[in-house]
């Protein structure tokens, strides 16, 4: 079987395009894959982080992961940083990488907009190479991300191929990434020209997993759209509606065409109600399940026994690695 790694960050609660543009992928994907999933908390730190939330969200990811259905008895799960090898394997990339590759990064763009060199995180300039390191550690064929981290994905395969050509050889798997078509990017309920973000201010900007079925239908029925009350898909023209669209298509099983003919000469109001109603079915008994994981002793046990099997895959992938660089007097 085809081998597929992905992880998300601990840093507050993940939200619907989260779960569309990558969570789903991970639960379809581990009945004909080999799948290991992360908490990349060493990716989190690339900012300044509370130490004890840290420690809680990294927790919360983890339940959330077996919550959405990701099943132990079939995938890997386990937390970066008790996997030594990422932070070893991402300094040989580091040097293997070049400044220009970096800054061309949009994220990098994005995250260091209106600030002096002096003061840009040097995490944030290096972290896609961590990533890189994540994805290549484990001899990765697939990686299943949301839209927004295909360039990460490219400097994945870039790095990959420019230290097997270097040495002639394949030291490492070069992966693929795989996006979801319809959905993958979920907008701003308020900004629908801006992606939904667990960090924007407005809270109901976006649907956390863990909102109660309240806050959801606030949010919902917030939600911005226009003054022509036409339910049709234009994210040109009508952006907001088409972001509600895309929601609904994805959470329904129903394809946005059959949804515009199901609304057509009907208003938002209509629209939104059922739309509510649809997202709650999908999200609630998320919610349920993950209270209670989180209150029990399955967590640990899980996370315990991923830790282990992480290990052994990536001592292997770092130990052909180190020979091919003529590192390291002794490996196991």
């Amino acid at each position: 079987m085809k081998r597929v790694f992905s992880g998300v960050q601990p840093t507050g609660n993940l939200h619907i395009g989260n779960y569309l543009g990558a969570l789903k992928q991970f639960v379809e994907l581990q009945d004909d894959h080999e799948c290991i999933y992360c908490v990349v908390d060493m990716h989190a730190i690339t900012l300044p982080q509370d130490p004890k939330e840290l420690r809680s969200h990294i927790l919360d990811i983890a339940a959330l992961y077996l919550a959405v259905g990701v099943d132990p008895s079939k995938s890997i799960i386990f937390v970066q940083s008790e996997v030594p090898a990422h932070t070893e394997l991402s300094w040989i990339l580091t040097c293997s990488s070049y400044m220009g590759e970096l800054q061309r990064m949009t994220q990098f763009k994005d995250k260091s907009k209106g600030r002096e060199n002096s003061s840009i995180p040097t995490g944030i300039f290096t972290y896609p190479v961590l990533m890189a390191a994540d994805i290549l550690l484990y001899d990765t064929d697939i990686v299943p991300v949301g839209n927004d981290q295909k360039q990460h994905i490219e400097l994945a395969r870039d790095l990959a191929i420019r230290v097997n050509n270097r040495f002639d050889k394949k030291i490492f798997q070069v992966p693929e990434g795989r996006f979801l078509k319809e959905g993958a990017r979920i907008m701003s309920l308020d900004d629908p020209t801006s992606k939904m973000s667990k960090s924007a201010e407005n809270e109901f900007s976006r649907i956390s997993l863990l909102d109660t079925d309240a806050k959801i239908k606030k949010a919902i029925m917030r939600a911005t759209t226009d003054s022509d009350a036409m339910v049709k898909f234009d994210v040109e023209n009508k952006p907001g509606i088409s972001n509600l669209l895309s929601i609904y298509s994805v959470f329904s099983g129903k394809s946005i065409e059959t949804l515009e003919k199901e609304y057509e000469g009907r208003g938002y109001g209509d629209f939104k109600k059922d739309l509510v109603e649809v997202t709650i079915d999908a999200i609630s008994p998320i919610r349920s399940r993950f209270e209670e994981i989180r209150q029990s002793e399955e967590l640990l046990k899980v996370l315990d026994e991923g830790a282990e099997k992480a290990n052994a895959i990536a001592e292997k992938v770092l130990k052909r690695t180190y020979d091919a660089f003529g590192m390291g007097r002794k490996r196991k």
